[in-house]
């Protein structure tokens, strides 16, 4: 159990470095992205006004079980394709502290596809 308490507050540790950096602007927005075991999410938010543009998530896609890279690509590409509806084409990417690799690297890797530059 202590394991996970470790692991918590090390993701809470470089989230908190992560953000210190990044600042989504009405220029350059932030994706920021949460997953779970069963979901992944993913929104644009501008930080100067506290509004978000654009969300997606696998519950929009409505795919039953867990979260892999296929979904995670598509959950990429359908936030470009309302980022850009919205006017949206260039952001700054949060990876919330997790490891830019399996997940997070498929939905980053699907909104560049999509047509977002970061």
């Amino acid at each position: 159990m202590a394991n996970v308490k470790v692991k918590a507050e090390r993701r809470t540790r470089i989230k908190l470095g992560v953000r210190k950096k990044v600042e989504g602007t009405s220029e350059r927005p932030r994706l920021s992205v949460f997953k779970s075991n069963k979901v992944i999410y993913a929104q644009i938010i501008d930080d100067s006004k506290g509004h978000t543009l654009a969300s997606s998530s696998s519950i929009d896609l409505d795919k039953k079980g867990g979260v892999n890279l296929t979904i995670s690509k598509t959950v990429g590409a359908k936030l470009a394709e309302r980022a850009l509806a919205s006017g949206v084409d260039k952001i700054v990417f949060d990876r919330n502290g997790y490891l830019y690799h399996g997940n997070i690297k498929a939905l980053a890797d699907g909104a560049r596809e999509g047509g977002l530059k970061f």
